[in-house]
């Protein structure tokens, strides 16, 4: 280890060697001295001086910006962001990693921002699932003006899944109508099914039954939807909820369709509640009136699609 760190303070003698000026060499030498700085930093890194490591990164980026070389610069940033995160210090790190992505987007290079973001999204999420929000909604929108339209629904959906995490309904209520309309445009149309039924669970929690039902009317236009089984589920859903009846809102939200959702989603349908607490509705009397119970119903009984 010691060895290590004496290697890095050569590195760093050689840098500030070679930012001198002399009366034959006008300008500093700021390409040498960045890669001089990144040797120590490694070494640094590899003795376990996350501090020392962030500095000599910080003093690399400085010397490629002095360069022009605005990517190494935001590398060198990112690692930076990485030795704090070692560290702990995610406050910091984040704050670094956000910077180098702004550094990115500005040298042309905008798909290693987003996935600097991302990156950091992830780092974070253990801690601050609203900063984690933001990374992931920020990485979305950089592959969203590249029209990287894949990418920046698979980001988003992790921001929805965290807004509902995190109760913030009506948020997640429009992430997941931006995410169905990146998915329709790729003409992905199973996947437009899924987010019309997380749709219509999140609305449910916001009792808002009517914006509930009119994603599932929407979805209507989507090819393949009607009839389909989280067609039939949704409808039937919502009947049990209009009418008050919990065993039948229990039956749909206990299904495998809903069970296999993501866990967020999942956890919605569990906890969801029927107005004026329903209970099982009373079996209506056959025809002939003598009391006996009409033919059980289907398990989507009442499914309009």
């Amino acid at each position: 280890m010691a060895s290590k760190i004496n290697e890095a303070h050569e590195h760093i003698a050689k840098a500030e060697k070679n930012l001198k000026t002399t009366m034959t060499k006008w300008k500093p030498d700021y390409d040498s001295a960045a890669s001089e700085y990144a040797k120590a930093a490694v070494c640094f890194k590899n003795a376990k001086q996350f501090e020392q490591a962030k500095d000599a990164y910080l003093k690399e980026a400085e010397y490629h910006t002095e360069n022009k070389a605005l990517f190494h610069a935001a590398k060198a940033i990112e690692q930076a962001g990485m030795m704090m995160k070692d560290l702990k210090k995610m406050p910091e790190a984040i704050q670094l990693i956000e910077k180098a992505s702004m550094m990115y987007v500005e040298n042309g290079t905008p798909d290693t921002a987003a996935m600097a973001l991302d990156r950091a999204g992830k780092l974070i999420e253990p801690m601050s699932l609203e900063k984690a929000v933001d990374l992931y909604q920020q990485a979305a929108g950089v592959f969203e003006n590249e029209d990287r339209l894949r990418q920046s629904a698979e980001l988003l959906g992790k921001a929805s899944r965290l807004l509902v995490r995190l109760r913030r309904l009506d948020e997640a209520a429009a992430a997941l109508q931006k995410e169905k309309n990146m998915y329709k445009d790729m003409e992905n149309y199973p996947t437009c099914f899924k987010k019309t039924t997380a749709q219509v669970l999140v609305h449910l929690h916001r009792n808002d039954f009517v914006a509930a039902d009119k994603c599932v009317r929407e979805s209507y236009s989507l090819p393949g939807y009607s009839g389909s089984e989280d067609c039939v589920a949704m409808e039937t859903l919502l009947q049990g909820y209009d009418e008050q009846d919990e065993d039948q809102v229990i039956r749909v939200c206990n299904s495998a369709l809903i069970k296999y959702m993501d866990n967020d989603y999942a956890k919605l349908a569990i906890s969801l509640k029927v107005p004026g607490g329903g209970g099982k509705k009373k079996p209506a009397a056959s025809p002939g009136g003598d009391g006996a119970p009409a033919e059980e119903d289907d398990e989507y009984e009442g499914g309009l699609c």
